[in-house]
């Protein structure tokens, strides 16, 4: 059977695809939240920054939870709290409350992808896990693509259409998770849970030279993408001319760099060696992102080429993102989920520190985003050649 029919990796995909539906989703609804809710741009931005800290730092935790009862459960858990939240940010009448309820979606909204990037190398080995790591990301693409165009057309309703949305898909995913996907943690395998062992378990990640720059790369180059998820409202509307209707502009593109990249890192398990696929998609995205800021330097705005270089950026990010992942889970095959967590963590703290602190400084014009894009990269470029995966 084709992975892409699987239902187990489909339902990997669909827990790992809420936190994007919660973000790009309402992304197109910002300008009509600030009319009804009486809010500034500023204060609705922060709308994102009020879920992705809380989704952050509960991400330390979902996996060693998922150590402990199982994987089912904390995914149960999770995803029922969001299901509440998304119902009380539809029913949000000012900023204040949706502010609330956006965090309440945060803390719960993490356990499904968790415990999907845990389960993928619970269950499967080798070339395989990184054939369904791939895989997961491909459809797990396909959400920001699809989402804010759901987003746009749920405008036509109402904005509180979006967070009813949101629900119901939490809903599914809950039933799926429940019906399709095997236990991978049992009895024997359960490790207690104190907060001194889950602290015990964190040292033995930060004190892991190899873990630490795995997942401070992977994070760089997803933040360098995610500047431009977050800035999209000002990007596509203010500085490139479009509507709220129409962020597919954006997305459509994106997505399918990361597609064509997910689908390269399937091919190429098991006949080319990750260390040679890395080297090469890092010196892509190198490539690109210093293409990206001389044209958004010396040239007018274009959305072909200002939407195409960040497009054509996702295709080094995504052909490199599996193998970075498996190689920082490998690091701690007995408590998979600790070390899932540590990775989502660190890469959405780089995404709540963009969100919250540099999109706002680097959005006013193509040329801030693009240097944004260029600085992260080379961080990310400096991290992961230090690494012994990029000298295998």
């Amino acid at each position: 059977m084709s992975l892409f029919l699987n239902p187990r990796v489909i339902t990997l995909a669909a827990l790992t695809s809420v936190a994007p539906f919660a973000i790009d989703t309402y992304l197109p609804a910002f300008h009509m939240l600030s009319e009804d809710l009486f809010a500034s741009p500023e204060a609705i931005q922060q709308s994102l920054t009020f879920y992705l800290l809380p989704y952050t730092l509960m991400l330390l935790f979902h996996g060693p939870i998922s150590d402990g009862i199982g994987r089912i459960k904390t995914m149960q858990w999770g995803l029922l709290l969001f299901f509440f939240a998304s119902i009380g940010c539809a029913l949000s009448t000012t900023i204040e409350s949706l502010w609330f309820f956006r965090a309440l979606q945060g803390i719960g909204g993490g356990a499904g992808s968790v415990v999907a990037r845990a389960m993928v190398r619970d269950l499967y080995e080798g070339a395989e896990a990184q054939r369904v790591m791939a895989t997961v990301q491909i459809l797990f693409g396909i959400a920001p693509a699809i989402a804010p165009m759901i987003g746009g057309l749920l405008l036509g309703f109402h904005w509180q259409g979006i967070f009813i949305f949101l629900a119901l898909y939490a809903a599914v995913s809950i039933y799926m998770g429940s019906k399709i996907l095997p236990e991978t943690m049992t009895k024997d395998m359960l490790v207690p849970i104190t907060f001194s062992g889950i602290i015990v378990r964190y040292k033995l990640l930060i004190t892991n030279k190899e873990f630490i720059l795995l997942i401070l790369s992977v994070s760089a180059n997803f933040s360098a993408f995610f500047i431009y998820v977050l800035a999209s409202p000002v990007f596509l509307i203010d500085h490139l001319g479009f509507t709220a209707q129409q962020f597919g502009y954006l997305f459509i593109p994106t997505v399918t760099g990361m597609l064509i990249g997910s689908f390269i890192s399937k091919k190429t398990a098991g006949i080319i060696k990750p260390s040679s696929v890395l080297k090469y998609g890092y010196y892509f995205m190198f490539f690109i992102s210093i293409s990206n800021l001389l044209f958004c330097t010396f040239m007018l705005n274009n959305p072909f080429f200002n939407i195409g270089f960040i497009a054509l950026y996702n295709i080094g990010m995504s052909s490199v993102m599996p193998i970075i992942s498996l190689a920082g889970l490998d690091c701690f095959p007995k408590i998979r989920g600790t070390a899932a967590s540590g990775q989502a963590f660190t890469q959405m703290l780089f995404a709540s520190v963009v969100a919250g602190f540099l999109v706002p400084i680097l959005w006013f014009s193509t040329f801030g985003l693009s240097l944004g894009l260029f600085l992260l990269i080379s961080f990310g470029f400096f991290t992961i050649t230090r690494t012994n995966l990029w000298k295998l």
